[in-house]
């Protein structure tokens, strides 16, 4: 089927970044006309997220590196992210209506023609895009799936101020933990974290040893760490760990953000040893292993009782703006989710 509109804008790829990315690795792209198949949706984009892991499948390192967690974009690519938009036109036998709101994955453009099949329905009522975009479903899957928080429990969560981290402790602290620790890289988001985000103690990254600052917030050790860093603060939590701790890696941004180039590569010492002598486990989790848990994120949220969430965003305005909105990603600007309305 032929679009009816006269023009879709989107964002590809024209050439990858080395380093970080810039608006020189961008290009935006007019189409005249848009054409759909029998089992596809016409979506008008509302929101779409704007991801660290972009850097990575963009890279030049793509090209080269196998096994990288994400697909590589290629040059002449259209970049995509999850986003959510209303539906112009769908198939009779889809059960959607225009007008409706859907989740799906093809972001950073205007229009999108999506497969029936990798489109949510949100309803007809404006969603709460932060909600369904962020990654606070994520972290509750992270914290109810890969491993449940126990009342009393301390918890540890790196990159505090990003995506999942902004999350992780204020649900971890729902579940029922007594103490929650983060990190982050500057003085005013670990002010930031504790005044807004409601964590007891902020580690600053470059203000000596991440060991040592743990040891000092959590004396007798912690009972559960979500990790997106990886590097010295997995080492850290390793050998501050309690009997019985609960470790659940979800990222490994130390890899993804390193400063020469992006990687997979996230080598790190950890005392083996200790891990055994405690009982400790240490497991790997995507959320996308329990996509059930998003529904069940939406429900929560939507309960009295956690009507105190805070649902950090950093928002930018208009299609344009989404290359610095990655760049600001990249380089720890941003706080909380990074959102492009359109």
């Amino acid at each position: 089927m032929a679009s009816p509109f006269q023009r879709n804008r989107k964002i590809n790829l024209l050439k990858r970044s080395s380093g970080m990315p810039g608006s020189a690795n961008f290009a935006i792209v007019e189409q005249d006309e848009l054409a759909w198949g029998a089992n596809q949706v016409l979506v008008r984009n509302r929101w779409f997220r704007v991801s660290i892991s972009t850097r990575l499948m963009m890279s030049e390192e793509a090209e080269s590196v196998k096994g990288i967690p994400f697909p590589p974009i290629n040059v002449g690519d259209t970049l995509a992210d999850a986003a959510i938009g209303q539906v112009v036109s769908a198939p009779a036998d889809s059960g959607l209506q225009p007008g409706e709101f859907v989740l799906h994955p093809l972001g950073w453009r205007e229009y999108a023609v999506v497969n029936v099949g990798d489109c949510t329905r949100l309803g007809t009522r404006q969603p709460n895009p932060v909600a369904c975009l962020g990654h606070g479903w994520t972290a509750y899957a992270a914290l109810t799936r890969a491993t449940q928080v126990k009342p009393g429990d301390v918890v540890f969560v790196s990159s505090r101020a990003g995506a999942i981290g902004s999350m992780a402790g204020q649900i971890a602290r729902k579940l029922g933990a007594s103490r929650v620790i983060g990190s982050t890289g500057t003085p005013d988001k670990a002010l930031w974290m504790k005044q807004t985000l409601g964590y007891d103690e902020v580690i600053l990254r470059g203000e000596g040893s991440i060991s040592e600052q743990l040891h000092r917030y959590a004396p007798d050790g912690i009972d559960v760490f979500i990790d997106i860093v990886g590097g010295e603060q997995l080492e850290a939590a390793v050998s501050h760990t309690r009997e019985g701790a609960r470790l659940v890696l979800l990222g490994a941004l130390s890899a993804e953000l390193a400063n020469a180039k992006s990687t997979k590569y996230a080598p790190v010492e950890i005392d083996a040893f200790a891990l055994i002598v405690k009982g400790v486990t240490l497991r790997g989790y995507s959320a996308d292993e329990n996509p059930e848990v998003f529904a069940e994120w939406l429900a929560c949220v939507s309960q009295p009782s956690w009507a105190d969430i805070e649902f950090p965003v950093t928002r930018f305005t208009g299609l344009e703006t989404a290359p610095l909105a990655l760049e600001e990603t990249c380089s720890g600007k941003a706080r909380g989710l990074v959102l492009v309305e359109l």
